[in-house]
């Protein structure tokens, strides 16, 4: 069945609405970030659950979902962090984890909790043109997503053959998948990172201390606040730095670098975070509390296994919720 590709209008975008998929692998080498979802896993099982493929662009939210009007008949899921949906001013309830069937019409996602960052998906996919073969919107370099930048108003969304299915109201699956996105209740929560081989003062206050998220923090970088760490006093020859690296400029407050990181640094490496804990950090709110704790590389891959486990049972979960 055929449809009209413009879909969604966005009538009020949120604070940073952003079209992003599993990234832009293969380019680091030319100075492009890997860009992508801060939780590629969570965009994954969004998509999966409207039966797109992995891949497709989704929308990233953060702090506020966006206000939409749905043009033609939709389905969609997201996954993250837990938000209110309403739709032509109702509320519904319940809706993270499941497919939902909605009909034209107004779609409000509420503020964020519990977390910063939510990904919703919609059948067909996201019809953003691939730039470097990827749709997800790299910020600091204005391309890719939608024309470079995030959400505004007005701005039309086009979406892929797929259409939702014809209905009067909104509907949704009885079933549901937990992602096991709630983090431990004890706060501050514990990150784990693999230490640099210098700067080792440094690193045992580091672990040592408690840090809160920075107001100034972006998908570029996680920006910490507390007490200053001993640190060189300027900038030295640049490095290779990827998402993960904690970078410790001259004012000793570290940055964790996230998904839009710069391909090469000058600042001193501190460590790096673990790469299945650095979707859960990309959650934390502005002056959350933070503390971190040294790992081996054995741990790290160790916990990496745990992590694509649990996604691909997931996954397999899905599958068979959707042939039935």
């Amino acid at each position: 069945m055929n449809c009209d590709p413009a879909a969604i209008e966005v009538l009020a975008p949120g604070p940073l609405s952003s079209l992003q998929d599993q990234g832009r692998p293969g380019w680091r080498h030319l100075g492009v970030a890997h860009s992508g979802a801060l939780d590629p896993g969570l965009a994954a099982l969004a998509n999966r659950l409207v039966g797109n493929d992995e891949n497709q662009a989704v929308l990233e939210m953060c702090l506020h979902g966006p206000h939409l009007r749905l043009l033609r008949p939709l389905r969609l899921a997201w996954l993250g962090a837990a938000l209110d949906l309403r739709f032509d001013a109702r509320p519904l309830p319940a809706t993270m984890g499941r497919p939902i069937e909605l009909p034209p019409g107004e779609l409000r996602l509420g503020g964020l909790r519990g977390g910063v960052r939510a990904w919703l998906a919609v059948a067909g996919g996201f019809a953003a043109p691939p730039v470097l073969g990827s749709r997800s919107t790299d910020l600091r370099g204005g391309f890719g997503g939608y024309a470079g930048r995030a959400l505004q108003v007005g701005d039309r969304l086009t979406l892929g053959e797929q259409c939702g299915p014809a209905t009067e109201a909104p509907r949704w699956s009885r079933w549901w998948i937990d992602p096991e996105f709630d983090p431990p209740t004890q706060a501050p929560i514990r990150y784990r990172a693999l230490p640099a081989p210098a700067l080792a003062e440094a690193q045992a206050r580091f672990a040592a201390q408690a840090w809160s998220v920075a107001a100034a923090s972006d998908r570029q970088g996680l920006r910490l606040a507390g007490a200053s760490l001993p640190a060189p006093a300027a900038a030295g020859v640049s490095e290779p730095v990827a998402p993960g690296t904690v970078q410790l400029p001259p004012d000793g407050q570290p940055i964790v670098l996230l998904a839009d990181a710069q391909t090469v640094g000058g600042y001193a490496r501190l460590g790096h975070v673990i790469a299945a804990d650095l979707p859960r950090l990309a959650q934390a709110a502005p002056n959350a509390p933070l503390r971190f704790r040294a790992c081996d590389a054995a741990e790290a891959a160790a916990a990496w296994r745990e992590r694509q486990q649990r996604l691909a049972r997931l996954r397999v979960a899905v599958d068979a919720r959707l042939r039935d």
